[in-house]
């Protein structure tokens, strides 16, 4: 539903040091209004154009609150090209699907803190469910202490460090906030809302690439977490499930590491990508698995000033601006796609690893984005017939069990564990210089880009053929989109542009296949609430009922926001699916 009094205008172009009457300004002359008959203005969206890199500017969508809506919207129906950026401000608020009833009703069990499992726990609080959380992790802030420890002392805890623990994944790496999956129903408003309510910027709601860093993710994780208690739910730390009891396909509850049985229904598993013991508990339970593509390869640094000269020109260094980010794609001659992956603008590399000797990348940064380098994903992408064989291009199990659905786990084992032998065998990741790299030589001294990687980095030649890093077809793939991303980004395969190795968490190595939304429903229906009662079996694994695979983990998002998104929609699966069943009895 439209509101009658705001217009929305779009393609308002400003320069990047515009004053702040020249949004009031843009709005009078657009729209052929005085100032008194303007109420107030607001910023719906604000992204720049940088395609020429001598006119850089700002693009504004805006809300108008004015005295005479009527008349603008009849004087934009005559004038085909105000019409085509004017309409009524369309109603982007977030709707619950349901509350929870008042007949008796098992509690819904979340397993998983990541973004995921939080907004699928912080949702059905809100509507009443009192759902437990279950998270083998500890929280935020201890977590984070143990991650500090390891990156400052190579002192690894196995459930508790950059992949596991309150927050999940997502809470060391940029806090990007944006994705590409379509939104019609505002969850990501919804995110993004709550998000601020929690320490967020307000700028996060706003600008067209929103991030928020790590240190402010914390408070934020706090105050989900907060909420969700306040609100009714349970959270239960270092809480690890090792079983799930299934009768009939039917979920019924699980049992957790320290032997505690909890009877459930409703099971949402948000376990993020790197659970591969819980992979392996689902895959014993009969839970349907199947093996899917992922990607590999390195972390590259360069310093950030280069990478703001590349994209912004002179532009570079304007604060409005900030630090540069880039997306690149280059399809080899050998048929692999390489692309960058999680671009960290002013970050930092962080060890990544969850299992002990094994060295894993991965990227973070601040909400200031103001380190030294900035540093990106350059990988392969990689498909599950690839899965059987190691770098060196050896079998890595029997040829009858080459299409185990877990290949892919095992696949990424056994590079994380060479890279730390390449690494020394001490955490140290292996690490080349990108000149060096190109033409196969080891490297044996930094340049001018030093390594951000802790707990440090041993310089070899990650493209060695007789102890490649990653298999060769990646490597070489790699040598060649390099010089390519170089015509896009100048400077990009400078000499002493560092890589570090390895990334292989690029994304879950299985998809816990459950029932999505039918097209006919979608097509039928625009809200959640229609749509599950088309298909009550809705976002449920295809083959045992009560069990809601989410997120990441389940190979169903890809991000932080993505996630975030993915636990709302099941959540509100979970809370439509228990009325439903609450009205029946």
């Amino acid at each position: 539903m439209s509101t009658p009094q705001s217009i929305r205008l779009t393609e308002i172009k400003l320069p990047l040091d515009h004053s702040s009457e020249a949004l009031h300004s843009a709005v009078r002359e657009r729209l052929k209004l005085k100032a008194d008959e303007i109420v107030s203005v607001s910023i719906f969206r604000r992204g720049f154009d940088a395609r020429k890199k001598s006119d850089i500017h700002f693009i504004y969508t805006l809300d108008v609150v004015t005295t005479d809506p009527a008349g603008v919207l009849a004087r934009a129906q005559r004038a085909p090209k105000l019409a085509a950026h004017t309409a009524p401000t369309p109603d982007t608020s977030y709707k619950f699907v349901t509350r929870a009833p008042d007949k008796p009703f098992k509690r819904p069990v979340v397993i998983g803190t990541g973004p995921c499992g939080l907004f699928a726990a912080l949702t059905l609080a809100q509507m009443g469910f009192r759902p437990l959380v279950l998270e083998r992790g500890k929280m935020v802030r201890e977590r984070t202490k143990d991650t500090w420890g390891f990156w400052r002392k190579s002192q690894l805890k196995t459930d508790s460090n950059v992949q596991f623990g309150e927050g999940g994944a997502g809470t060391f790496s940029d806090g990007k906030l944006w994705s590409q999956v379509k939104d019609p129903l505002f969850h990501g408003r919804k995110v993004l809302q709550d998000m601020v309510r929690g320490g967020a910027p307000e700028e996060i709601m706003y600008v067209s690439k929103p991030h928020v860093g790590t240190f402010r993710l914390v408070k934020v994780v706090e105050f989900l977490r907060e909420e969700i208690v306040a609100l009714g739910g349970e959270f239960r730390f270092s809480s690890q499930v090792a079983d799930l009891h299934i009768d009939a396909g039917v979920i019924k509850g699980l049992g957790l590491q320290d032997g505690t049985q909890i009877e459930a229904e409703h099971v949402v598993l948000a376990i993020g990508h790197s659970a591969r013991d819980t992979f392996e508990m689902l895959h014993a339970k009969g839970v349907y698995v199947e093996a899917k593509p992922f990607s590999v390869g390195f972390r590259i640094e360069h310093p950030q000033s280069v990478i703001d000269r590349a994209r912004f020109g002179p532009f570079a260094g304007n604060a409005m601006l900030g630090a540069a980010d880039y997306k690149l794609v280059h399809h080899a001659a050998n048929g692999r796609s390489v692309y960058s992956f999680c671009m960290c603008p002013g970050g930092t590399v962080v060890a990544a690893t969850s299992e002990e000797g094994r060295v894993v990348t991965n990227g973070m940064s601040q909400y200031s984005r103001n380190e030294r380098n900035a540093n990106a994903g350059i990988v392969v992408g990689i498909n599950p017939e690839d899965f059987a064989f190691d770098a060196l291009g050896q079998p890595l199990c029997a040829e009858k069990e080459r299409g185990h659905v877990l290949a892919g786990m095992r696949f990424q084992r056994a590079l994380e564990s060479g890279a730390y032998t390449l690494g020394g065998s001490t955490y140290e990741a292996p690490g080349q210089l990108v000149g060096d790299f190109l033409k196969n030589t080891a490297s044996t001294q930094l340049g001018s880009v030093e390594p951000s990687y802790k707990p440090g980095v041993h310089l070899t030649n990650l493209g060695n053929p007789h102890q490649p890093s990653l298999p060769m077809y990646a490597i070489d793939a790699m040598r060649e989109a390099i010089p390519a991303f170089a015509k896009q980004i100048a400077g990009f395969d400078m000499y002493d542009a560092m890589l570090t190795g390895i990334e292989t968490r690029t994304s879950s190595p299985v998809r816990i296949k459950r029932h999505e939304e039918r097209r006919a429903a979608l097509r039928q229906a625009h809200d959640a609430a229609a749509r599950s009662e088309q298909n009550p079996q809705r976002y449920q694994s295809i083959n045992t009922q009560g069990l809601y695979p989410a997120g990441e983990g389940a190979g169903y998002a890809g991000g932080i926001m993505s996630a975030a998104i993915d636990g709302i929609k099941v959540a509100e699966a979970v809370a439509l699916n228990i009325v439903a069943h609450c009205n029946v009895h």
